[in-house]
């Protein structure tokens, strides 16, 4: 119930801070701030809390491992914004998530090489997108009174469910499912409602710029919660998720990505 409470206090909070901020400096900016891991982390925390630092660990590194699935829905999205409306490119680019997902469900990686090729994934998604870039923070004529609140909610509503469905998953499969980018599909969806496919790919740049930061964040739990326990792991990573927020925000900065 504390992680339940704890993710709907979280959810609309970020929801609409990136809302606000995208409305501000642009679309990537929304992207990348959804990719902190602002509600990945405290579940990391509450699980080694209640269920011990190794349960906690494999989490982590599950996580980790959804990078390659968060991979596959930002590519999916990217691509098929370009040729279909939103409602048909999330439900496919959802698919694509769930798809890598359960590919993944069998495999276990040494936590290194594992970390290594998520961020080589990275890297290569990137590339993959469509190169249409952000033209810069939208018209604030657009959105009307209830367009965050809207967001906040369909959020909320996803993470209501993944949360349901987290504790009889075990500790792999958990940290699997956690990084479904409920906030991403949320921002990116709006994005192209409103201002077009250019737009929910300025979305998921930013979100792949992030991304680096989210995978050495969980990559530094999985390696540091058991033999440092949690609040060294948790001090270390935080300071990781700061380092490279910076790096790719001098990369969003001078237009590299």
């Amino acid at each position: 119930m504390n992680l339940l409470l704890l993710k709907l206090d979280v959810t609309p909070a970020l929801i609409g801070l990136a809302s606000l901020a995208g409305r501000k400096w642009g679309h990537t900016v929304r992207g990348w701030i959804v990719a902190l891991p602002l509600t990945t982390g405290p579940i990391v925390f509450f699980l080694a809390l209640t269920h011990g630092v190794a349960f906690a660990a494999d989490t982590a590194a599950g996580i980790l491992a959804g990078g390659f699935s968060l991979v596959a829905f930002t590519i999916a999205y990217g691509r098929i914004a370009m040729h279909w409306t939103w409602p048909p490119t999330l439900m496919a680019s959802t698919i694509a998530f769930l798809i890598m997902t359960a590919i993944l469900r069998p495999v276990h990686v040494p936590l290194v090489p594992l970390w290594v090729a998520v961020l080589v994934a990275l890297l290569i998604s990137i590339r993959l997108l469509p190169r249409d870039r952000d033209s810069g923070p939208p018209p604030e004529a657009l959105p009307g009174r209830w367009d965050i609140p809207f967001r906040m909610l369909i959020a909320t509503g996803f993470v209501v469910v993944i949360t349901g469905l987290a504790p009889s998953l075990g500790p792999h499969l958990a940290g699997l499912l956690s990084p479904f980018p409920f906030f991403t599909a949320t921002l990116a969806a709006f994005a192209q409602l409103q201002h077009g496919a250019a737009a929910a790919v300025s979305v998921l740049r930013g979100l792949l710029l992030g991304l680096f930061s989210y995978a050495s964040f969980m990559f530094t739990l999985a390696l540091l919660l058991v033999p440092a326990g949690i609040t060294a792991a948790f001090a270390v990573a935080v300071v990781v998720v700061i380092v490279f927020q910076a790096a790719s925000l001098w990369l969003m900065r001078n237009g590299i990505g």
